[in-house]
């Protein structure tokens, strides 16, 4: 990163903090820069504490080798926005750092990171897409709207559980997931909802398979067989279309669950290492 810290004043970057235009991150490990773009959450802040925990977690392995920048969206959200004004928002952090860095999208965040790629291709060096493709699949759509539905009448308990229930793999496991996620649902989503809401009608939206051919940046695609929200069709096709792209899929693994597949960090660390 440029010598400007993430508060514009002169020295090291922060370790947590937020970047222009007002997006939170942390920093973890040390190396070449790793920009991570996490899924689909609330509130849009800096986490601490468990969620904190939650999120760093997964990116432990890549921490080894690279300083891993997490990267949120900004707070204060209209439902007008759209992938397109994530991206440039996202576009405005990265413009700190001395040149193109690999990017890491997961789930909502593989949605921003691909208009990323699409709108701002100086700005990306390598992308991955870690369940996540060129548009949300039905299962996917039916699932994030029912979630808006629940926000919209204000019920956080019945939100929490349609949000487990999208990423369940099994009918049983479903059910199950999404009781846990109705008595979790006000700690799940305490509060900047309407931020929530915006990200999911903005995905809703989304739509970027016409404009694949055209995105040429290296992109390694990731999912799961069993992934409900995107679905394998759309990983391939997304692979597929891009001129440059490559899919890794990985058998019995769900939305969640491609990330503690075996091999899942090394294949990522491979496919952005190579030259």
């Amino acid at each position: 990163m440029s010598g400007a810290g993430a508060a514009g004043a002169p020295g090291p970057p922060a370790e947590s903090g937020y970047l222009p235009p007002g997006l939170p991150f942390f920093r973890v490990g040390t190396g070449r820069p790793l920009v991570v773009l996490p899924g689909l959450g609330a509130p849009h802040e800096v986490p601490r504490g468990f969620e904190r925990a939650a999120e760093a977690g997964p990116l432990r392995a890549f921490a080894l080798s690279r300083e891993v920048w997490w990267i949120g969206r900004r707070s204060g959200l209209p439902r007008t926005t759209t992938m397109g004004d994530l991206a440039a928002d996202t576009a405005q952090a990265l413009a700190a750092f001395d040149g193109p860095v690999d990017v890491v999208g997961i789930s909502t965040g593989g949605s921003v990171a691909l208009q990323l790629a699409a709108d701002h291709p100086r700005l990306v060096r390598r992308l991955v897409l870690v369940a996540a493709g060129c548009r949300l699949g039905e299962l996917g759509r039916r699932g994030q709207r029912a979630v808006l539905d629940r926000l919209d009448g204000g019920d956080r308990r019945g939100a929490g559980a349609e949000m487990v229930r999208l990423i369940g793999v099994r009918p049983v496991a479903r059910q199950l997931e999404a009781w846990i996620g109705w008595l979790a649902g006000p700690l799940m989503l305490p509060r900047f909802t309407d931020d929530l809401a915006a990200v999911i009608l903005a995905e809703d939206a989304f739509d970027l398979t016409a404009r694949l051919p055209s995105i040429t940046t290296p992109t390694l695609v990731v999912g799961g067989d069993e992934d409900s929200p995107y679905g394998p069709a759309v990983f391939s096709e997304t692979a597929a279309g891009l001129p440059n792209g490559r899919l890794r899929l990985y058998s019995g693994r769900g939305h969640v669950g491609v990330q503690r597949a075996p091999g899942f960090a090394r294949d990522v660390l491979t496919f952005l290492d190579t030259p």
